[in-house]
């Protein structure tokens, strides 16, 4: 099934049935951003906080406490934690990556300046560490702190292996783990915490997040290499010319021959990059049928995270999850 081709896709029907908690997060979003005595730190955040994001994170963590009976507040206080991690990490990126769009806009790296980012990305982490102990839970806490620890232990793995051949899927998926689906877990699991859920249950929610950001972001590094370049907002080829290793190129790696991997020393870990080469890349990742395994291992993951759901109660949000994990796979399918 194509949800792409459905009237509504499933984050947009989620986001309906969480219309009144959603719009509380995006209140409590734009009340906690501001400064008064740093007018720019509310400029920069808005300029990416607004800029038409899918809010998929809070989502999460807003549908796990409906999900396990949670009718409190601080599920939005959550909710807008999360979201500010997931801002300062983009932040970061952005600068890190040299990027110079996010979201179909110029980045703010580009628009300010790179610390004008990373300072303003420094402040929305200090805000989300002031409001993950608002709810008075030592756990909730340990989940937040460590996912935000973890996201900058994947980034800085990703600077020492993304142009090291010898990254095998095993630090690939450490690098994915720490930079995408710490996020998503923590998202998914403090939603069952927050609602005193039974153990199985959290762990469900864990191990659903876990592998729903594992999916999404392979998916993610499978598009760039055949992707729709005005549906992903990438140019097909920009992990290559960024020599990025990720899956697709790793998997090609595993079965080059000497030629071939000299090709990837001069091209990835050399950068030595020339007319051509991108082609010839897309030729060797079709050879060794490495975007068919990739796309097979997104949607194991994907698989994966509909498991995880059999251990939670039956609630119309679960059925969503289950289409959200379809969805992200949808684009590759």
């Amino acid at each position: 099934m194509n949800l792409d081709h459905a009237s509504t896709k499933p984050h947009e029907r989620l986001a309906a049935h969480l219309e009144d908690k959603l719009r509380e997060v995006n209140d409590m979003i734009h009340t906690r951003m501001m400064s008064e005595n740093a007018p720019r730190i509310p400029q920069v955040t808005a300029h990416l906080i607004d800029a038409g994001g899918k809010r998929l994170r809070p989502m999460l963590t807003l549908a796990a406490a409906d999900m396990c009976g949670y009718r409190g507040e601080y599920d939005v206080h959550l909710a807008t934690t999360v979201e500010f991690i997931h801002t300062a990490t983009l932040l970061h990126d952005d600068v890190v990556d040299e990027s110079a769009q996010r979201r179909g806009r110029p980045t703010a790296n580009l628009m300010w300046d790179n610390k004008s980012s990373v300072l303003v990305g420094d402040y929305l982490f200090s805000r989300a560490f002031q409001m993950m102990v608002e709810p008075g839970s030592l756990r909730v806490l340990s989940i937040l702190s460590n996912a935000s620890a973890t996201i900058a232990e994947g980034e800085v793995l990703q600077l020492s292996a993304a142009q090291d051949l010898a990254t095998d899927e095993g630090v690939y998926l450490k690098v994915v783990r720490g930079k995408t689906a710490a996020l998503f877990s923590a998202a998914t699991e403090v939603g069952g915490v927050i609602a005193d859920a039974p153990e199985d249950q959290v762990k469900a929610l864990f191990d659903y997040g876990d592998a729903l950001g594992i999916s999404f972001q392979i998916v993610d590094d499978l598009l760039d290499y055949q992707g729709d370049s005005s549906a992903t907002g990438k140019n097909i080829g920009d992990d290559f010319r960024e020599r990025k290793l990720t899956l697709p190129v790793i998997k090609a790696v595993a079965k080059a021959d000497d030629e071939e991997r000299a090709f990837w020393v001069r091209t990835i870990e050399k950068g030595r990059q020339e007319e051509g080469d991108l082609e010839h890349a897309l030729e060797l990742l079709h050879k060794h049928k490495a975007l068919e395994e990739t796309r097979d291992d997104a949607l194991a993951w994907a698989a994966k995270a509909k498991d995880a759901l059999n251990a939670l109660p039956d609630h119309p949000v679960r059925q969503l999850l289950v289409e959200i994990a379809d969805y992200v796979v949808a684009r590759i399918s």
